[in-house]
């Protein structure tokens, strides 16, 4: 599907492919190992001072020993949460990681009977929510979305049209075709159908929050940011001499699902705001990522990367749960 005339789309979405350097498989905060060595070590001095207590005698000023031991306990609890919030990024990387895909495809924007204006490839990331449903970016759906040049040709009587969409779920050697479900018209959301494969219907679905929840959470996002450049930075190094160069070619994700190397990547942060139903948070992401579930501490989807704001680490967007809950009921209704 390689094609030299391909445009790539324009880059305030994150799903064109530009050749960069990919983010760490899983960058862990390092504040919070700190956060918890700080509370183990109060931990420590409180129980060191209700042993005293203990020993020595008490008078008028001294705390009672229930108290102390009340906020041992309480200190004690908030070690543990900390300690399972660490290693959230983890867990459902683990659990889900087969269920989230890498998404590639080629699209034109044109006129009836003529050479397309704009042919380009997209790249993203999906995650499967419901039987044969995976939900993905509007931009990723349909990729001409949001882009200007393509929004003037359109506007001038144009068409945009997907030539193929694939995804690719780890652990299997072949893609799987996508199709138009439900395309939301108020957000940068979209539900695909998947075609009924057997690896489909082996995979996990996504569980989803009630609600995105309140700003200050801390939130975990996988997804395939750089798309195929990142996926091969991360190969072998066999493997990367000899793709280095193939960013942008099918035949290369083709290769990589091949030898089992379609893999997510994980980023971590804090949920800053949430604005209607936009989503903004700290954890990293760049081009590929949109699309990729964004987990709260309990492992459940809260929303769907969006985006991201150049020059500014707290701006990554995502579309909340509250969005995407709706559509996908009208896709399953349609199955």
């Amino acid at each position: 599907m390689a094609d030299p005339q391909i445009n790539e789309p324009p880059s305030y979405d994150a799903s064109p492919v530009p050749e960069a350097q990919p983010p760490q498989e899983s960058i862990v905060c390092d504040y919070w190992q700190q956060m918890v060595q700080a509370v183990m070590g109060i931990v420590l001095l409180l129980g060191a001072l209700a042993l005293v207590h203990y020993y020595t005698p008490t008078t008028a000023f001294e705390e009672p020993p229930s108290d102390l031991q009340k906020q041992v306990h309480e200190l004690t609890a908030q070690v543990e949460q900390l300690k399972q919030d660490q290693a959230m990024p983890a867990v459902v990387l683990n659990r889900y990681r087969n269920s989230i895909g890498y998404i590639y495809g080629v699209y034109q924007v044109g006129f009836s009977n003529q050479r397309p204006v704009i042919r380009a490839r997209v790249s993203g990331t999906g995650f499967l929510v419901g039987n044969g449903l995976v939900a993905t970016n509007r931009h990723v759906a349909e990729p001409w979305y949001g882009d200007s040049e393509a929004q003037k040709l359109i506007d001038q009587g144009a068409v945009g049209m997907l030539e193929s969409l694939v995804v690719f779920f780890p652990g299997s050697p072949t893609p799987v075709n996508l199709s138009p479900a439900s395309v939301s018209k108020t957000s940068d959301l979209a539900v695909l159908h998947a075609d009924n494969t057997e690896v489909v219907r082996s995979l996990a679905i996504l569980p989803l929050a009630k609600s995105s929840g309140a700003p200050g959470q801390l939130v975990t996002v996988i997804g395939y940011p750089m798309g195929i450049a990142g996926m091969v930075a991360k190969s072998p190094a066999g493997i990367y001499e000899r793709m280095a160069y193939r960013h942008n070619d099918i035949n290369a994700a083709s290769e990589l699902a091949a030898l089992s190397l379609i893999r997510p990547s994980t980023t971590c942060g804090h949920l800053g705001d949430v604005v209607g139903d936009k989503l903004i948070y700290d954890a990293p992401t760049a081009h590929g990522g949109s699309g990729g579930p964004v987990f709260n501490t309990k492992g459940e989807v809260i929303g769907v990367n969006s985006a991201y704001m150049d020059g500014f680490s707290g701006g990554t967007l995502g579309v909340s749960v509250d969005s995407l809950r709706p559509l996908l009921q009208e896709a399953q209704t349609k199955q």
